[in-house]
C-alpha cells in the first residue's frame, strides 16, 4: 500500500514613564477604554488563542517553510518551473535519509534506502516505510527538516507525507515516498560550495487534540 502524497509547496514600544512637573495632573483616559472594552479585548485575545491551537499545525508549516528556520525545506515550485531546470552536472550531492519516531508513538519508521546521488536541478524520488505492529489503529503525523540547515531553502519537496496525518491499521505497513530536487540556485550559492552533503530528516509523532509539534531544531 502506498502512503497517501501531498502537495507541498516588534512588539509594541513600551511606553516610557515621563515625569513632567510635581504637581498632580488630571487622570487621563485608558486607550483601553471602559470596562466593557476591556473585557471585549480579553475575550478576543481568548479565541484568538484557541484558534491558534487548532491551526498550529498549518501555522508551524507556514512559518518554517517561509523562513527557512531549522533546515526546513522550501515549497517554492510549478510544473513550468521544474520543467525549465538544468542539471548542474558538476555538483553532484549525497543525499542521505534519517527517520526517528517520538517515544509517543509506537511504530516502526525507516527509510528504504540509506543514500542517492542526485544534481542540483534535477528531481529524484526516495522511499520511507512505517509500520504499525500494534494490535490498534494509530494516526500518526511527521516533521521534517535538513541538514546542513542552510541548505533547507534549496531542497524543495514536490509531493510527500509531512504535515498530513497518516492512519495505520492494526499491522499495516505503508510505503511513504518523497518526490523533490535541490534548486539549480544551490550551485550559486558561495555558501554552499563547500557542501556536498545534505541529509533529510523525519520525526513521527502520534496525532493527538491540541498537538504543538516542535521547532525543527529547537527540540
Amino acid at each position: 500500500m502506498r502512503g497517501r502524497l501531498r502537495e507541498c509547496k516588534n512588539p509594541p514600544p513600551s511606553r516610557a514613564a515621563t515625569v513632567t512637573s510635581m504637581r498632580k495632573l488630571p487622570p487621563k483616559r485608558s486607550w483601553w477604554g471602559g470596562t466593557d472594552n476591556r473585557r471585549a479585548y480579553i475575550a478576543a485575545a481568548a479565541v484568538g488563542m484557541v484558534g491558534m491551537s487548532y491551526a498550529a499545525v498549518p501555522l508551524y508549516r507556514l512559518y518554517c517553510q517561509t523562513t527557512g528556520l531549522g533546515g526546513t525545506t522550501g515549497t517554492g515550485h510549478s510544473s513550468e518551473q521544474i520543467e525549465r531546470m538544468k542539471p548542474v552536472r558538476e555538483r553532484v550531492i549525497r543525499v542521505t535519509f534519517n527517520a526517528d519516531v517520538h517515544s509517543s508513538l509506537q511504530w516502526n519508521f525507516r527509510p528504504q534506502q540509506s543514500e542517492i546521488y542526485v544534481v542540483p536541478g534535477e528531481t529524484a524520488l526516495a522511499f520511507y516505510k512505517a509500520k504499525n505492529p500494534t494490535d490498534k489503529a494509530i494516526i500518526g503525523i511527521s516533521t521534517y527538516n535538513v541538514i546542513p540547515f542552510e541548505a533547507g531553502q534549496y531542497f524543495n519537496k514536490i509531493q510527500c507525507f509531512c504535515f498530513e496525518e497518516q492512519r495505520l491499521n492494526p499491522q499495516e505497513e505503508v510505503d511513504m515516498p518523497v518526490f523533490f530536487y535541490i534548486d539549480p540556485e544551490f550551485a550559486e550559492d558561495p555558501k554552499m560550495a563547500n557542501v556536498d552533503l545534505i541529509t533529510l530528516s523525519y520525526t513521527f509523532f502520534e496525532a493527538k487534540e491540541g498537538q504543538k509539534l516542535p521547532l525543527p531544531g529547537y527540540q
